[in-house]
């Protein structure tokens, strides 16, 4: 092959490959922008289920001060003490919306139907009271614009019904455990405290599993990892491992409980079969494959 071929052969080369690298570029420019637009459209999600939440609590204000000012108006005792039941009811329904999280849809919607049920009932209380009081043409009037009012709620929840049900599919139903109040503290072989390394036979770590009812209920298995100052994980055997993103990794402990989705304390212990230094120390958590809740520790003698 002469000089003049080889060139013309690397310049069709290199004509295709800066074509290969402006296409592998645009598809990787295009990615990047399908990326930002995915975590743009989730933060609007996450913003929209915010507000969807404080929209309900707003809600389940009104409702309560008109069940208040609605009592205030009926002599008859009978339905006076149903309104009292039907107000405390919505004070634990409020409570319990206020300490859920916005992502988990589905008690909002339960507690969304739930604010729709007591306004049907108190729609039948005023029915009630309204014909028992057509003398009294004021009280009517006032009866019927209550009555509006729940009608402006009811809408209102349709309205957040329907936002929640489109944001439903693409929201993760999947509920995660959450540990806290961890803490860690060095025994004797005989249960007695200590801060001295070298008396040390065991780690007890102890922690709290917050309630959960949307979580998956039923016997679960708890593994805990302490990490060194070295950053190895202290463990018994190379066998003792448990399945975490998508590998078997080694842990400390492990102890199997029981979850019904309240809340429940929890006590794992590690027996020391290493010297241990002192520094800094590490200890993480982890229940169905997920790790939920991590906390530093250190051991100064």
């Amino acid at each position: 092959m002469n000089k003049k071929v080889l060139v013309t052969v690397g310049i069709i080369a290199i004509v295709i490959l800066a074509g290969l690298i402006g296409f592998l570029a645009y598809q990787l420019n295009s990615a990047k922008k399908e990326r930002d637009e995915i975590l743009e459209q989730f933060s609007y999600e996450k913003e929209q289920m915010e507000q969807n939440k404080t929209q309900l609590e707003q809600d389940y204000v009104t409702l309560s001060n008109d069940l208040e000012g609605f009592s205030l108006q009926v002599n008859n005792d009978s339905i006076l003490k149903k309104l009292n039941n039907e107000q405390k009811r919505v004070q634990l329904l409020l409570e319990e919306l206020r300490t859920t999280k916005a992502t988990n849809v589905k008690r909002i919607n339960e507690l969304k139907n739930e604010l729709s049920t007591v306004r049907k009932v108190l729609t039948y209380y005023i029915a009630q009271v309204d014909s028992l009081n057509k003398a009294n043409t004021q009280l009517k009037t006032e009866n019927v614009e209550v009555n509006r009012k729940f009608q402006e709620a009811s809408r209102r929840v349709d309205t957040l019904s329907l936002r929640n049900e489109n944001l439903t599919e693409k929201v993760m139903r999947a509920a995660q455990l959450e540990a806290r109040n961890i803490a860690v503290e060095l025994q004797t072989k005989n249960g007695k405290k200590t801060t001295r390394l070298s008396r040390a036979d065991v780690v007890k770590i102890s922690f709290t599993i917050s309630k959960n009812i949307t979580a998956n209920v039923g016997e679960k298995t708890v593994y805990i990892r302490i990490v060194n100052p070295n950053k190895d994980v202290l463990f018994t055997k190379s066998s003792d491992t448990f399945f975490y993103e998508n590998k078997n990794i080694v842990y400390s402990a492990k102890k199997n409980f029981e979850y019904s989705g309240i809340e429940t304390s929890q006590t794992v212990y590690w027996t020391v079969n290493e010297t241990l230094i002192k520094g800094s120390y590490r200890v993480d958590i982890f229940v169905d494959s997920h790790l939920i809740g991590s906390a530093d520790f250190s051991l100064p003698k």
